[in-house]
């Protein structure tokens, strides 16, 4: 009776045991189907706006890690934190005050403005944290492709074949009216066309005169192609896209490239203009993806790459601080203009009002730049006809005016007919 007694009773737990976990997959089932998918955008808008400077779901930043927040403090503490955190330190609040310490003193941003349901939306996404878009593997990619159609290739190689037949059978018949004797087969026509080709001396001239227009056609066809990079695509040391910077982000070129509104060159960005965003984005969305030529950068490639900028500055994202060791990122020139050819960056920009796009392409298409232009001085006169600048209507000349008005003690009009050194830096 003992070991039946046990028996029983070792059954009943299994049971218990099985009843409890079919009750907590239900549970993570409905809790994984009852996201509420409007709150949790507005609540990850929030969020973006007022929270990811400092802040990450599942990992420290300047603050600390967000995820299940709920989880560790009430509800009603929360928002007295965020509305005004330093109002909560001083009613003498315990841990609000450790926090404090634990950053060394550093008060965060206070929110009055948010309103409870706001912050409630800004918690209610950090507890679902992002949903995951699941693929439909019903759907496959089309295949694009400007190849021309197999059917197009074969009725051209086939004209081509009646084309000659045709001229074969003219031949034959002109050669045969003329009273030669007749040649069976195309071997015996073309042996004829041969004869003829070698007795007629205008034909000879006519050749030398035509190889010599073709050698000299490719000989300065091939020369003013050297320095012409059109296409040109090198591999970077950091696999940078300008699709998802300038494109997905629309960051715009002048934020990286500063230098281009006021020098002569756009400039490099440093790794420290890299580092005003990617302090705080360490790793990019889990259905990012870059296609280069020959292959696809997924999640873990691209986090990779972010690692390769802070080797460069120096940044321990563990730690959260500098180590002091950088290291220079060796970036790959694609644009370069000849020594001779002058070239002023502000004066496109800032001057004419051009865009990037205008030299450089689509750049917020290109996952990786290439030389989208030509870059030759018949290109730059063609697009110096077709573009015209309206110098009395810009600003930066008026501007320009009015300082040289004021240095010389005239007025706009007799600086702008002056000529001479000063007009010369911007009229020439």
């Amino acid at each position: 009776m003992k070991s039946v007694k046990h028996h029983n009773r070792f059954t009943q737990k299994l049971l218990q045991s099985f009843v409890f976990l079919l009750v907590l997959s239900l549970s993570f089932s409905a809790y994984s189907q009852d996201i509420d998918e409007a709150r949790q955008k507005e609540g990850k808008k929030l969020f973006k706006t007022n929270c990811a400077a400092c802040h990450k779901l599942n990992k420290k930043s300047t603050g600390p890690a967000l995820g299940k927040v709920e989880e560790r403090r009430e509800n009603d503490w929360l928002k007295a934190w965020i509305k005004d955190n330093a109002a909560l330190r001083a009613s003498g609040n315990k841990d609000a005050i450790a926090i404090f310490e634990e950053y060394n003193g550093a008060s965060m941003t206070a929110f009055p403005t948010l309103s409870d349901k706001n912050i409630d939306d800004i918690l209610y996404y950090t507890t679902v944290g992002e949903i995951k878009k699941a693929q439909d593997p019903g759907v496959t990619p089309i295949a694009t492709g400007n190849d021309a159609p197999k059917w197009l290739i074969y009725i051209l190689a086939a004209a081509i074949v009646v084309a000659f037949l045709i001229i074969g059978s003219l031949l034959k018949t002109i050669s045969e009216l003329k009273g030669a004797p007749k040649t069976p087969g195309l071997m015996g026509q073309a042996s004829e066309l041969w004869a003829g080709i070698k007795q007629n001396t205008f034909l000879h001239v006519l050749f030398v005169i035509f190889g010599a227009l073709m050698t000299a056609y490719v000989l300065f066809g091939t020369l003013f192609k050297v320095g012409v990079d059109e296409g040109y695509q090198p591999i970077q040391p950091i696999a940078f896209s300008h699709k998802i910077h300038a494109g997905d982000n629309k960051i715009d070129c002048q934020y990286c490239h500063s230098a281009a509104k006021h020098s002569k060159h756009s400039g490099i960005p440093s790794v420290n203009v890299c580092m005003n965003c990617h302090k705080n984005i360490s790793e990019v969305a889990d259905d990012t993806k870059v296609v280069m030529e020959d292959h696809t950068l997924t999640k873990a490639d691209l986090d990779k790459e972010i690692a390769k900028i802070y080797e460069a500055v120096g940044w321990d994202a563990e730690n959260l601080e500098y180590t002091g060791k950088t290291k220079p990122v060796k970036w790959v020139r694609v644009h370069n203009l000849p020594d001779f050819a002058y070239f002023n960056h502000s004066q496109h920009v800032t001057v004419g009002g051009i865009k990037c796009q205008k030299c450089h392409g689509p750049v917020e298409e290109m996952e990786e730049v290439y030389q989208y232009s030509p870059l030759t001085m018949g290109w730059c006169i063609d697009c110096h006809k077709d573009t015209k600048v309206d110098l009395k209507g810009n600003e930066y000349y008026a501007k320009i005016h009015a300082e040289l008005a004021k240095k010389y003690g005239v007025d706009q009009v007799t600086i702008a007919q002056l000529g001479g050194k000063e007009c010369g830096k911007c009229h020439y």
